[in-house]
């Protein structure tokens, strides 16, 4: 019996949850887990009831945007960010939580390595979630400790400031 490991059962259903998406590049699909039950589950699309790229076109498409840039020209919520609010919507716990991330591209269907962007670690990290385990490819998975994110960022941001100093010296 070849019974898949609870890291290998989570991203199955995470990647379940990203065939909802509306997105025309990528599909994304997160799941929350916490003490081995699913609290919570979202996908990467719109905010609920605004127009999606599947009804009228993808504006980073018409404006020839590359993968993962141009955030503003994007209308989808990402599936973090999606999976977050429906647990606040419902009232679910993620604090201590796990999050399950996979993601594939639309076009060809392979696996696009989930690595969440800065925008959806700091959600992650302020919800309280503690690990992110995401599908490099069929059969490597990546773990991310997010305590390491809030170092990482406190680095990024002082860097930043550090070049904005000098260049105003």
């Amino acid at each position: 019996m070849n019974r898949p490991s609870k890291d290998e059962y989570y991203l199955n259903i995470a990647k379940a949850v990203s065939a909802r998406s509306t997105c025309l590049r990528r599909k994304f699909g997160a799941v929350i887990v916490k003490d081995d039950v699913i609290v919570s589950t979202g996908y990467n699309g719109p905010a609920r009831g605004v127009v999606n790229c599947q009804e009228v076109g993808c504006l980073k498409n018409q404006l020839n945007i590359p993968a993962y840039t141009g955030y503003d020209y994007c209308i989808a919520v990402h599936a973090e960010e999606n999976s977050i609010i429906n647990a606040a919507r419902h009232g679910a716990e993620v604090k201590g939580a796990t999050l399950y991330l996979y993601g594939e591209t639309v076009e060809d269907s392979k696996i696009t390595e989930a690595d969440p962007c800065k925008r959806c670690r700091r959600a992650i990290i302020n919800a309280g979630i503690i690990r992110v385990v995401t599908r490099k490819s069929e059969t490597e998975i990546k773990e991310f400790n997010v305590s390491d994110w809030v170092k990482e960022d406190t680095e990024y941001y002082l860097n930043e400031f550090k070049k904005a100093l000098k260049k105003n010296c």
